[in-house]
């Protein structure tokens, strides 16, 4: 994404014919600072101690046009709801804890190559992808 993600976020918005108001503003500024992988739940928790006037189905819906315009990514884990994220940041896997419901990114030039290889033997080349490892941590 070339421009800033609240920025994507709006124009998204507008494109599609939402109405960029002042909850859904609070939203896109939870969504832009979020460090780390919020539910719909905790974005409305969040976006209303800006404003306590959004309701939850406005982030639903909200949500909604963000992941159709691809400038949201739901990550539907086994674990628990979707949870979300911008998808300004360079590519990048997940790691659930299964313990604690953390998730943390990482990024491994191995398994990306790794992948490329096996598409490639079998024909394929990789459009689009994701990889989540359910973990534990070790005692």
């Amino acid at each position: 994404m070339t421009q800033d993600p609240a920025r994507s976020m709006t124009k998204a918005l507008r494109d599609t014919g939402v109405r960029v108001t002042r909850q859904r503003e609070a939203l896109l500024k939870v969504l832009t600072e979020a460090d780390d992988h919020p539910d719909a739940a905790e974005l409305h928790r969040r976006a209303r101690t800006l404003d306590d006037s959004l309701s939850l189905a406005t982030v639903y819906r909200t949500l909604s046009v963000l992941e159709r315009e691809g400038v949201v990514q739901r990550l539907s884990l086994e674990n628990g709801g979707a949870r979300f994220e911008v998808t300004d940041a360079p590519h990048h896997d997940h790691i659930v804890d299964l313990d604690t419901g953390q998730i943390t990114e990482f990024r491994s030039e191995k398994i990306e190559q790794l992948q490329r290889e096996i598409a490639a033997e079998m024909g394929y080349d990789i459009v689009h992808h994701r990889l989540e490892l359910y973990c534990r941590k070790t005692r």
